[in-house]
This record gives C-alpha cells, sequence and structure tokens, in this order.
C-alpha cells in the first residue's frame, strides 16, 4: 500500500517529543492523555480506511512530484477533479467518522501556498516554489500530517499588525540570519497540531509595507523548540476524561492554541519573507480551499445527522409521522445544497500560474454562508425529532448499577426489538453531534467568521453587471 496504517501512523508519533499543556499540567506523552487519544483515532482511522479498496479509491493519488502515489491529503488540486476527489473522499470520511479528521487545513493551506509563493517567485526571483515542492516532497514520501497555522490572536483588532502596542499578537519574524529566521506570536483554533508530524504557517490577513516583519510563511516541525501545544476547552469533557458514556462516538475533535516563543526556521522551510503584498492572497485562497472543504465533511456529517434523526424516529415508534417526515425533508435539502455548491466550485475551478487550481471563490464561499446558517437547522431539526432525553441521560456508570440499572432498562425502553442500549447509544450521539462545541462552532467560523465569507462573495460577484442586466429589462439606457 502507498499509505502507512493506523498503527503506523500512531507508531510515527512516538518520535515526537511537543512540548504541551492540557488543563493546566505539562503532559510528556500528549497522545495517550485520554482527552487527546480519541482525537488522534479519528486521525488514524483515515489511514486505516486508505488500506481498504473503496477507501483507497478516495483517500489515495498519484503525485507527479514524487511519480509515486501518496496521500491525497499532501497532493496539489491539478484538475477540476482532483478539487472534486477531494470532497467526495472528505464526505466519505465524515461518514465513516462521524466528527472532524483533523487533516484538511494542511491540505488546503499547501495549495494556496503553493499558487501565492509562485506568484512571488515571478516578481522577485526568489526561490520560494522550489523548496516547497521539496517540502511536499517530503511529506508525500513520509506519509506525514500537516496542519495549518493561520489565525492569529490579534490583539486590537482595530489595529493592524505593525500598530499593535504588543507586536506578538501577531506572529512575526524577531530576527534573520544566515541559517534562517526566528519567529514570536500565537495561533489560535489550531485544528489538530498535537495530531501532526508538521505545521505549514501562513499569514492570516491582508499585510501593508508597514507589515513585511508580519508576512511570513514557513513550515516547522510539530515539537520544535520553543513551539508550545496548549489544549483548547470543549463541551462533553468529562465523559472522555472517564472513558464512559462514549458509546459508539469513538472519535473527537480539539483546537490548540500554538505559541512560537522564539522559534527558528531554517531558510529550507521559509517560503515568505517579508513579501506582504502575498499575504492577503494566500489567506484568501487558503479561505476559498477551506470553506470548499466544509462542502464535503459537513455534508458527511450531515448524513451523519440525517441517519442519526431517522433512526432516533424508528426507535422512538415515530416511523411514519408526517412531521417528522416533512423535517428529515428539510435536513436532506440542506445537505444537497452545500453539497452541490462545493460539487459547482470544483467544476468551475480555475488552473493558475502555478499549475494550482483555485475553486469558484463565489460557490465556495456560497457553500460556507450556506453551512452556516442552515445547518444550525438540519441540528435543530434532528434535536426535535428525537426529543428531551438525548439533553439529561443516566450516566453509562447509573446503567451497570445493580440497584437502579435494571430499573433503567425497564423505564428507558421504548419500541420493541429495540433494546434499551442500543436506544442510549444513538441518544449519545446525537448529544455529541449537537452539543460538542469545537464542531458546532466550526459550523460558523471554520474557515474564517460569516463576515469574511460575505465579503467573498460580495467580492466575487459582479454587481455591475446583475445591475446592467436590470436595466436592461427595464428599459432603463445607461
Amino acid at each position: 500500500m502507498p499509505t502507512n496504517n493506523g498503527q503506523q501512523y500512531l507508531e510515527s508519533l512516538k518520535k515526537l517529543h511537543p512540548t504541551a499543556y492540557i488543563l493546566g499540567e505539562k503532559v510528556e506523552n500528549p497522545y495517550e492523555h485520554p482527552l487527546i487519544k480519541h482525537m488522534v483515532a479519528g486521525v488514524a482511522k483515515t489511514f486505516d480506511l486508505a488500506q481498504g479498496p473503496v477507501g483507497r479509491q478516495h483517500l489515495v493519488s498519484y503525485s507527479k512530484l514524487i511519480d509515486a502515489e501518496c496521500s491525497r491529503f499532501i497532493k496539489f488540486y491539478e484538475s477540476q477533479e482532483d478539487l472534486m476527489a477531494k470532497i467526495e473522499m472528505l464526505k466519505y470520511l465524515s461518514q465513516n467518522i462521524g466528527t472532524c479528521f483533523m487533516r484538511c487545513t494542511g491540505m488546503d493551506a499547501m495549495n494556496a501556498v503553493g499558487i501565492e509563493i509562485y506568484n512571488c517567485d515571478q516578481k522577485y526571483k526568489t526561490p520560494y516554489t522550489e523548496r516547497f515542492r521539496k517540502f511536499v516532497g517530503e511529506m508525500q514520501r513520509n506519509d506525514f500530517v500537516v496542519f495549518s497555522g493561520v489565525t492569529d490572536v490579534k490583539g486590537d483588532r482595530s489595529q493592524r499588525p505593525s500598530q499593535q502596542k504588543d507586536p506578538d499578537v501577531y506572529l512575526h519574524i524577531v530576527d534573520r540570519n544566515k541559517d534562517g529566521i526566528v519567529v514570536k506570536g500565537a495561533k489560535i483554533h489550531q485544528t489538530g497540531s498535537l495530531c501532526a508530524h508538521w505545521g505549514l504557517i501562513v499569514p492570516t490577513r491582508e499585510m501593508r509595507e508597514d507589515d513585511k516583519d508580519w508576512s511570513v510563511c514557513f513550515a516547522t516541525p510539530v515539537d520544535a523548540p520553543g513551539i508550545i501545544h496548549v489544549y483548547g476547552r470543549g463541551t462533553l469533557e468529562a465523559r472522555a476524561m472517564g472513558d464512559c458514556d462514549l458509546g459508539n462516538a469513538h472519535y473527537s475533535k480539539f483546537a490548540p492554541m500554538v505559541i512560537f516563543d522564539n522559534v527558528f526556521v531554517p531558510w529550507e522551510y521559509v517560503f515568505l519573507c517579508g513579501e506582504y503584498e502575498f499575504a492577503g492572497p494566500m489567506v484568501r485562497n487558503f479561505g476559498s480551499f477551506h470553506r470548499h472543504s466544509h462542502g464535503g465533511c459537513k455534508c458527511g456529517v450531515g448524513d451523519v445527522l440525517i441517519g442519526a434523526a431517522a433512526l432516533a424516529a424508528d426507535y422512538n415508534g415515530l416511523k411514519k409521522v408526517s412531521h417528522i417526515n416533512s423535517k428529515l425533508a428539510e435536513m436532506i435539502k440542506t445537505i444537497q445544497a452545500i453539497y452541490g455548491c462545493s460539487i459547482a466550485s470544483s467544476v468551475k475551478a480555475k488552473k493558475t500560474p502555478s499549475g494550482i487550481f483555485i475553486v469558484d471563490h463565489l460557490l465556495s464561499n456560497t457553500a460556507k454562508l450556506y453551512e452556516g446558517k442552515e445547518l444550525y437547522e438540519v441540528i435543530r431539526n434532528m434535536i426535535e425529532i428525537a426529543g428531551g432525553q438525548v439533553a439529561d441521560l443516566p450516566s453509562d456508570m447509573d446503567m451497570s448499577n445493580p440497584e437502579i440499572g435494571p430499573m433503567l432498562k425497564k423505564y428507558l425502553h421504548a419500541v420493541e426489538g429495540v433494546s434499551t442500549e442500543d436506544r442510549l447509544k444513538l441518544f449519545r450521539l446525537i448529544e455529541k453531534l449537537a452539543f460538542e462545541s469545537r464542531d458546532v462552532v466550526s459550523n460558523i467560523h471554520g474557515g474564517g467568521s460569516p463576515e469574511t465569507h460575505k465579503m467573498m462573495v460580495l467580492q466575487h460577484s459582479d454587481l455591475e453587471g446583475k445591475k446592467k442586466i436590470a436595466k436592461g429589462i427595464a428599459g432603463i439606457e445607461s
């Protein structure tokens, strides 16, 4: 097989020694921590799925860069077909894992970076593309997981990076020498930083000439000296800590803050260093790519939401109730609309001078806006169909208590032929799908804020052309 399996991935993590803090404690082996192991398991599942015939079709592709097969997660988008295949891969994975599998950000950042550093090289004769292709080849040959560091803490958001009282609130270069650069700052919402081997760090916004030191892109191992991962809290943690009430929901998501405390980066892994005019396009491309990715993964999760709701209706004895079927139809409509926009964004993708295809910005951002608002309706309908017991079920420990367990099984039973245990497992899944804060908030803010999505929609809509159409039909002469 061209890619590692899950066990090989887990073994590779043992070679890493990241500095990690979880709930106030420095943790020597974060991959074994109960709050991390379920998240690492989701990534491992992506490697295992690639070993089967169906998963291989979705997850494995050919790389011109190394003239060999590689994971689609570390491949350039070289055609519209590549982008459609990405959507189908993410949908397939979500249908099998049910939550974030933490490999999309690196994939999308890799392609966004590749486009803009090529443009930078054409303008300034910089060596970034050659360096970057060597780095990507290294990732492909080793089948490494890459996370992307995009979102800075930002400090006073009314001020530009160079105007901040504390310059570190945007990651920036503090030193340059013959061997490389030194950077300082912090990135937040870093999905899967403790599941990855490397990070690809990207500017978070448009920059101006005064912001040159903040216009930096580079790659670094996750355990490089000076990098500190701080676990980000989420809901439902008590269950993971106690290894109970998980039912069949074996996977979770986390998004730490990653602090860069004077981190040295060799020149071979530096891909932008002061060329400020390429920072904005780089992050905009990343945003459109990542909103496009959401159209795949969230539609896969949407299928889980719909399936869980329909199953809950069956388990509650409400299979043929008309208002429930109406809700299911609304849920399906929303998921298909998001999926359709993402596929259309792939079909209308354009080849850039770098050879990498960029998605249609308007359609990818439309998909994300629809997800951010309408996916909540899908979740709300799932909760309405499932009923209020999702919110306050007794724990697994109560169910196994010899004194009250039998009574709980009796009173929590519903439809004949469906065990109480299976009904509770489904309710636990629905609770996780509805109330796991990292995923629910990601529906709105994943890939940037909703206002950013709207700005991109307006920027890539030809409003003047639409006005001209209206004038023509109304008989108004320009």
